[in-house]
């Protein structure tokens, strides 16, 4: 069995030969034109003094240089670090340092920034010793590739399962982010489990708007994809008109992403207007997801297939639902257990999780690894759940995100999903704030859905009909959009910081 990611990308070389492998505006790949283009990125990474073990970083959004770009680094016997697209220069100069990336693969200008000067300004960085600007400088890999006399192939498979494959930071939500480190098996394994729970093959065509520098999108992405045939149709910077028309000129079948993704499109005035019933398969989470947008999911969109999942940087994919899952049980759950974990609610409802594919450790904080696993091999969530008879998780919220008010716990997930309910609210985010007589209140900060006439009296009405009276928020503010990170979670921290006296 495939254990390794080179090992994966030279067997669907083999296998789907001359099919789409990638395809990004005027850019196709097929399988064997995706070899020769990571063999060549590999060459250059080889010429450049990269070795194995080494670092090498990718700051660019998702397009088919950050494909090839990753599986290059991964082909040459290195360790990728995907950088967050929307991180400051300060942020990806932390990163490159603490990991002592020796290249880095950036793109010269998105959103306005130019990444590398940003960098620049902030520092040297001694062991950064070769760079590539995308997207001219692909040209000069292509040209430098010449210049190794190194065998990417025997680099390829001199790759062993339990070489680390990347390190991913976590979101840095609530302080400085962590690098996770992974192994090759690992990363296999779980894109496998993904790809098997959603019967994906060759035949499907993967629109991939969940960022690669995020394990959504780099592992249960393009991963998935080398294991499955499926083709990758990478879309930079998601605007739902230009997914809407992807799908129907591309006819993309499978399309995983943020509930955020799926309520856009759902309440686009101009959805009938394109033919989106090539969709079969969605994956959503990243976030507590609404069950009323399940429903509508599978209700008024064209999949075969919708499933929740839970998933983090720590574990990638741990829970999944199945195809014949019951239609109540894909709205209520993230499903059961999958990749070989073992799943537990430990103390104050908390989701632990063990097994083969949980982390190696967090890069160079063994104190923060110790925090996270246990004596046991238990790695502690911070997300609160239950679990049933059948072993099928459902996560109500974050510890963190918990608040007290008149000595009961009021887990803000829970008052959202009743808020969903409400005519009107496109979404909302619950915070505890201070109250001089109950310690905590609830504030909600509701999204109106366009044209709708809600008053925050509307919305506390709705709320105690269907909560007990502790955890109906005390006051409700309207927002024209709730602050996410770019796996769609909604930044709470920031929230309070904002709101909270």
């Amino acid at each position: 069995m495939l254990t390794t990611i080179p090992e994966a990308l030279r067997r669907a070389a083999d296998t789907f030969g001359d099919a789409d492998a990638v395809v990004d505006g005027d850019v196709r790949l097929s399988w064997r034109e995706l070899l020769d283009e990571v063999r060549t990125a590999a060459r250059f990474y080889l010429a450049q003094g990269v070795r194995p073990g080494h670092r090498v970083a990718v700051w660019a959004p998702n397009t088919w240089h950050w494909v090839v770009a990753a599986l290059g680094v991964h082909y040459a016997g290195a360790t990728l670090v995907p950088i967050n697209t929307r991180y400051t220069g300060h942020e990806a100069h932390d990163i490159l340092e603490r990991t002592g990336a020796v290249g880095l693969v950036v793109v010269r200008d998105f959103l306005g920034t130019d990444r590398l000067a940003q960098l620049r300004d902030v520092g040297p960085l001694p062991a950064l010793t070769a760079v590539v600007q995308l997207p001219d400088g692909w040209d000069e890999v292509r040209a430098g590739a010449g210049a190794s006399g190194d065998d990417p192939d025997a680099r390829a498979a001199a790759v062993r399962d339990d070489d680390v494959s990347d390190i991913l930071f976590t979101s840095g939500t609530t302080g400085r982010s962590k690098g996770v480190l992974s192994a090759h098996r690992q990363v296999v394994d779980v894109a496998r489990a993904w790809a098997e729970c959603g019967e994906v093959d060759a035949a499907d065509r993967y629109l991939v708007i969940n960022p690669f520098f995020h394990s959504f999108g780099y592992k249960a992405g393009i991963v998935a994809c080398l294991l499955t045939g499926a083709t990758i149709v990478p879309q930079a910077m998601y605007d739902v008109e230009t997914a809407m028309r992807l799908v129907q000129d591309e006819r993309i079948t499978v399309l995983p992403g943020a509930p955020t993704i799926f309520q856009t499109i759902l309440d686009h005035p101009a959805r009938a207007t394109y033919d989106l019933s090539s969709l079969r398969f969605a994956v959503t989470g990243a976030a507590i997801v609404p069950v009323a947008l399940v429903e509508r999911m599978q209700r008024e969109l064209s999949f075969e297939i919708v499933l929740t999942a839970f998933g983090m940087t720590e574990a990638v994919v741990a829970t999944m639902c199945r195809r014949d899952d019951a239609p109540e049980v894909v709205a209520r759950t993230c499903g059961r257990a999958v990749a070989g974990f073992e799943t537990r609610i430990g103390e104050q409802g908390e989701l632990l999780l063990r097994g083969p594919n949980v982390m190696l450790g967090y890069l160079d904080d063994d104190d923060a690894t110790k925090a996270a696993i246990d004596a046991d091999g238990w790695l502690h969530t911070g997300d609160v759940g239950n679990l049933d008879a059948d072993g099928y998780l459902t996560i109500t919220d974050r510890l963190k995100d918990m608040y007290i008010s008149g000595g009961f716990n009021v887990y803000p997930a829970e008052v959202e999903q009743a808020l969903a309910r409400l005519d009107g609210v496109a979404e909302s985010a619950v915070i505890g704030v201070a109250d001089e007589r109950l310690g905590e209140v609830g504030l909600a900060l509701v999204v109106a859905k366009p044209d709708a006439e809600l008053r925050a009296d509307d919305v506390i009405a709705f709320a105690r009909e269907r909560l007990a009276n502790y955890k109906v928020p005390r006051r409700v503010e309207f927002v024209d959009a709730l602050p996410r990170n770019l796996a769609g979670k909604v930044l709470k921290v920031q929230l309070r910081r904002e709101w909270m006296p």
